[in-house]
């Protein structure tokens, strides 16, 4: 029997999610349902299911239904708002502040954007906790705001940390920004399932969302924009979700992204507190059967999202780690699984202020909705000799 503690990287579809989603593939796979772009019946039916989903969304997080514009993942809305962002300001100079722990979706088109379009680029640093610190961004801006060249400027952040469940000071960082009439997006894909994420009075400019990290399908996700976000499209083509991203909409997806939503905000302070239990016993115990272990977790319990347990362990590779654990059982993962399933040293703890080496033996362990005490046993029984022997394969 295998237990899964990688739901920082996916979680598996809620049954109302699968349920909406096949029976939205049935009526689109028999020509009940059209494309929904399309004016004949069929497709207007599936225009009305889109916009149906599209309003529960919204409700769900806090948005107006026009702030919501569905695209392919996370990934897609964080390069459609930091890319959007820095071509709508029609050759004016522009500044990019971000994160050095940011996912590397909402990392790299920053990097990206410096190397090839000339973009001023800050990567804000933080401590052996992942979290950064307002008065570092705030003198990042002064910078940008006070260089005379007339430079906008956008700031980016994410909520929660996708491989230490840090998170972020981020109505600090926003109320920073506003004062300076700046705007912020928010890759929120971790947050969404464990935090109250309102878009309205979380004062940002765009926010990024997943719809497989709260047991939607894969391949579904939404950049919430504020309307009066400044925004040119990174594709052209249809221009089907608010002139800014183009393709014809996934009904199914997008009816599945919506009942997963509903669910999982409904749940969420009875999960955040049942999963935050999990997570503190998942911690202790590898606190206490690992010598030499590091939990990096913040030293404020408020400012860890209740889904994440990360750790160095030095000695272990990760990859070998991984496998070990693979063959008792267990499935987890060291960090993002967005990096083409390659494990290298993590950027996340080289931005903490590790090394390479240490930055490469790094274990992430997360929980979600089907998550159980069993899966803390199961990882707390084998993981001491999993180490050890990951220890053992390079002389440790």
């Amino acid at each position: 029997m295998s237990h899964f503690l990688d739901h920082a990287a996916t979680t598996p579809m809620r049954r109302a999610a699968r349920e909406a989603w096949l029976e939205a593939t049935g009526r689109l796979a028999t020509g009940e349902w059209g494309n929904p772009s399309s004016l004949h019946a069929g497709g207007r039916a599936a225009r009305a299911a889109v916009e149906d989903a599209r309003e529960r969304i919204a409700a769900a997080l806090g948005a107006h239904p026009t702030e919501v514009i569905f695209t392919a993942g996370a990934t897609e809305a964080n390069n459609l708002a930091i890319k959007g962002w820095f071509w709508g300001a029609g050759g004016e100079p522009a500044a990019i502040i971000t994160t050095a722990v940011e996912h590397h979706s909402a990392l790299d088109p920053g990097r990206w954007l410096a190397r090839e379009q000339r973009a001023r680029l800050s990567e804000v640093g933080t401590g052996p906790d992942a979290r950064i610190s307002t008065e570092d961004v705030a003198t990042m801006l002064d910078e940008v705001l006070d260089s005379g060249d007339g430079m906008r400027a956008l700031i980016s952040v994410q909520w929660v940390n996708n491989e230490t469940g840090a998170i972020q000071p981020l109505t600090d960082v926003v109320a920073l920004a506003q004062a300076m009439g700046v705007p912020v997006h928010s890759d929120a894909a971790q947050a969404v399932a464990h935090l109250r994420v309102d878009f309205a009075s979380s004062g940002l400019t765009t926010m990024a969302v997943s719809a497989h990290k709260v047991g939607g399908p894969v391949g579904t996700g939404a950049l919430l924009a504020r309307r009066d976000a400044r925004l040119a499209p990174v594709e052209h083509g249809g221009g089907q979700e608010r002139r800014l991203r183009s393709g014809t909409v996934d009904v199914a997806g997008a009816i599945a992204f919506a009942a997963a939503l509903e669910e999982t905000v409904a749940a969420r302070d009875a999960e955040r507190t049942r999963l935050a239990a999990l997570r503190d016993r998942l911690a202790a115990g590898i606190d206490a059967a690992i010598h030499d272990v590091h939990i990096t977790a913040p030293a404020d319990p408020d400012a860890w999202a209740p889904h994440i347990v990360h750790a160095i362990i030095p000695g272990a590779p990760s990859e070998a780690l991984l496998f070990l654990l693979d063959q008792a059982g267990i499935e987890a993962s060291s960090g993002s699984a967005c990096t083409a399933g390659v494990v290298d040293a993590s950027h996340v703890a080289l931005a903490m202020g590790y090394d390479a080496v240490r930055a490469a033996q790094t274990l992430r362990l997360s929980l979600g909705h089907t998550s159980t005490d069993a899966d803390v046993d199961a990882v707390l029984a084998v993981l001491p000799d999993a180490v050890a022997k990951a220890r053992a394969s390079v002389g440790g």
